[in-house]
């Protein structure tokens, strides 16, 4: 996820862009960068690191001069955060500049053909694509701003929001989108494009909701809209009341929020490019066949709550593709001296890629000879660059340090390599591959369906403000969605939390049970029900008050727990990403209702870089 604005107007355009890029750094804080046209070229100045950096480079923007300009705030997806890949991105010739917000799954294939008709690439990224096929298309079509930008959208599949300007028409903004949003805002002193409302609100409060495979041409004092054949089109902008603060979070009062709800985009983010006429394709992760045949036990590390989609994720390994799997805590791994075997894979786990205790295991693995694999959220991290191989996972920047959209997005990330490994080892059939993937794509839709149910989950956290512990129980997979639904409330509503296998129970935590004591049980695997049906009666005849989270078609439990939160049904194997929500959505109303400090809970940070 990455933050675009441009400017068109009366007014020195570079200030305006920093300033707009400054209420989308939550969008991306890799890199950022300008490109002005200047009265004679098209100037960029852009740099690594936090938007503070570009300003000082600039001398917030004063020695840019121009009223006509984009900008890019972002979080890298393709090529590491290197002032080369920041964005603005040329054509050759330096004439059309361009800004992308998204993800251009058919790059390679693009790339390549423009390199056989001679184009030249500077950068690692899928955005330099866009600039070399508009140069392309611009020439081809007699210099038509145009129909170059309706030919590269008919080219170009995945998700965009494009900024572009071009040399040879210095008073015009182009922009388009598919799939990431765009807004354009109409002032009095020009014309503004932009990743959100945050970014324009301080210039006008008069914006148009740009529309999938819609274009845009602003100028200083008119604004046009066209569909994807190039037809003019009719848009009414809409007022926006928004306090600015408010809005930069969208309107959700935290982050924490926002990101809970941002998961389904999120999850379908990370599973929709990698899932292609049925089969699995992770382009980044190059693994051959025959490595993937040769893997004899996976180790699994991490920390927090990536370690608790290890813990899911076992299962699934195990499974599906019949590999021995262990499941280590980073802070753990190296000091128990783990013992390598011939056809080992550690997979190191990590939303920043810098987690101190995991890049040190990492570190560990490859000393020992072992091959690593990274799932990491941040492209170019040390995580992304030391091991050997690589899968990211496309959640986008999380600004809330109790992680939701992240955790969704690792867990889905090892359900599809997972099963990559089960369908190259010969461990399923095409026709299985086939129904567990159908299965995955219907995850983000079933997410959509549990948020919508927040009202009744808010009403239930309100009567636990006050709870001293809180006991999560399931067993197999369940117990894994315990753990993470256990961390979350404890870490942002500082409530005593613990998770427990429910078989364990009658080995010492039921002397903990007392009246009125909360027992969430998590009840989704069907073959399990019975088991962990007899431990909630264990709690229940202790005093305990019991919460049941199961599937739509577990409708007899009603008759034993206290309370009941259904989701709906998927494959046993994926459960934990339907399970997890109203856990997360329980941890955060509780919070809200001690008046805590969401999105920043004390003693915690979002990216532990020390050990």
């Amino acid at each position: 996820m990455c933050g675009i604005v441009g400017y068109v107007g009366k007014e020195q355009a570079a200030p305006i862009l920093l300033d707009g890029l400054s209420k989308l750094e939550y969008r991306g804080y890799d890199s950022a960068g300008m490109a002005v046209y200047d009265g004679e070229k098209i100037v960029i100045n852009k740099s690594t690191g936090r938007l503070k950096v570009l300003s000082e480079l600039t001398h917030d923007g004063e020695n840019m001069p121009g009223h006509i300009g984009i900008g890019h705030t972002r979080w890298a997806t393709h090529g590491e955060p290197t002032e080369t890949n920041a964005h603005p991105h040329f054509n050759e010739s330096k004439t059309i500049a361009v800004v992308h917000n998204g993800i251009i799954e058919n790059y390679l294939k693009l790339k390549n053909l423009l390199i056989e008709r001679g184009y030249q690439f500077v950068s690692d990224t899928d955005t330099e694509v866009v600039a070399h096929l508009l140069d392309y298309y611009y020439k081809k079509y007699d210099k038509d701003p145009l129909t170059a930008v309706v030919k590269v959208i008919h080219r170009v599949e995945g998700s965009y929001a494009l900024g572009i300007i071009f040399a040879d028409y210095p008073d015009v903004v182009y922009s388009v989108r598919k799939d990431s949003p765009l807004i354009v805002g109409k002032a009095k002193e020009g014309n503004l494009i932009a990743s959100d409302v945050p970014a324009v609100l301080k210039y006008t409060r008069d914006v148009y909701f740009i529309e999938n495979e819609e274009i845009a041409r602003l100028t200083e004092d008119t604004i046009e809209f066209f569909n994807v054949d190039g037809e003019p089109i009719q848009k009414q902008s809409k007022h926006i009341d928004w306090d600015i603060n408010a809005a930069e979070k969208n309107g959700y009062e935290h982050f924490m929020l926002k990101e809970i709800y941002e998961q389904p985009k999120a999850v379908r983010d990370t599973i929709s490019p990698r899932i292609k006429d049925g089969k699995i394709i992770i382009e980044e992760l190059g693994m051959t066949d025959e490595e993937i045949r040769s893997i004899k036990k996976i180790h699994i590390v991490a920390c927090g709550s990536a370690y608790h989609t290890g813990v899911t994720n076992k299962y699934i390994f195990e499974g599906l593709a019949r590999i021995p799997v262990e499941v280590d805590l980073a802070s753990e791994f190296r000091y128990r001296n783990p013992i390598f075997e011939e056809g080992a894979l550690v997979i190191i786990i990590s939303q920043s890629g810098e987690t101190a205790d995991s890049l040190a295991a990492l570190r560990l693995a490859k000393e020992k000879g072992v091959k690593t694999l990274g799932i990491v959220n941040v492209v170019g991290s040390s995580i992304a660059r030391e091991a050997d191989k690589v899968m990211y996972t496309w959640a986008g920047p999380e600004i809330a340090v109790a992680t939701t959209k992240a955790y969704s997005c690792q867990l889905v990330a090892q359900y599809l390599l997972a099963l990559k490994f089960a369908q190259v080892r010969g461990q399923i059939t095409d026709e299985q591959l086939k129904e567990y993937l159908h299965e995955i794509e219907m995850l983000p839709n079933q997410i959509e369906i549990l948020l919508g149910n927040k009202e009744r989950i808010q009403k239930f956290a309100n009567r636990y403000v006050a709870a001293k512990d809180v006991f999560f129980i399931g067993r197999g997979i369940d117990y894994a969605i315990s753990l993470e639904g256990s961390l979350k409330l404890k870490e942002i509503s500082y409530i005593h939390s613990e998770a427990y296998a429910a078989g364990e129970l009658k080995h010492g935590t039921i002397s903990l049970i007392e009246d009125g004591t909360l027992v969430t049980a998590v009840v989704t695997q069907e073959e399990l029900y019975k088991k962990t049906i007899s431990n909630i009666v264990e709690v229940k005849t202790r005093g305990a008050y019991v919460l049941a989270v199961t599937n739509d078609d577990n409708l007899d439990i009603e008759k034993t727990a206290d309370s009941v939160i259904y989701i709906p049904k998927t494959n046993a194997y994926f459960t934990n990403s339907l399970a997890i929500i109203p856990l997360q959505l329980f941890a955060y109303y509780v919070s809200v209702g001690k008046g805590l400090d969401v999105d920043k809970p004390r003693n915690l940070a979002k990216s532990v870089t020390v050990e």
